[in-house]
């Protein structure tokens, strides 16, 4: 096998894994929501997520990650070949859908642009941890 047919497969693998990435959050995701999954950033006093909105915020991040692995799998295909100007255009455009996607996924998840700063919960800044 020759360098450019072994990046080419590892694009189609890592095309691969953001997919299942997808398709196995979709699917672990339920018994998750289900079963009361508090995220991390959650308050401790608030009022517990719908199970709906739990699913969502798992199926979101389920999403983000693959996308990631996507946009990296086009990458490599890039590369691989050697880029004209038809294909870096293409890249640039696939990479700026799917950044417009993982921003607008990131702030359904968080509620907040990735760029913010995560807001300080209030009994973690009075205990002093």
């Amino acid at each position: 096998m020759e360098l450019p047919e072994i990046i080419e497969a590892a694009g189609r693998y890592m095309d691969v894994a953001g997919v299942a990435v997808m398709v196995i959050g979709a699917v672990v995701s339920i018994p998750m929501a289900l079963r009361g999954f508090r995220p991390r950033g959650h308050p401790a006093g608030s009022e517990p997520l719908s199970v709906y909105r739990s699913y969502r915020q798992l199926l979101g991040r389920s999403i983000l990650l693959g996308l990631e692995l996507l946009v990296a799998a086009d990458i490599i295909r890039t590369v691989a070949v050697a880029p004209t100007y038809e294909s870096v255009g293409v890249l640039a455009i696939i990479v700026l859908i799917r950044t417009f996607l993982s921003f607008s996924l990131e702030l359904e998840i968080t509620g907040r642009w990735p760029w913010q700063k995560q807001p300080e919960d209030s009994s973690a800044a009075s205990t002093g941890v």
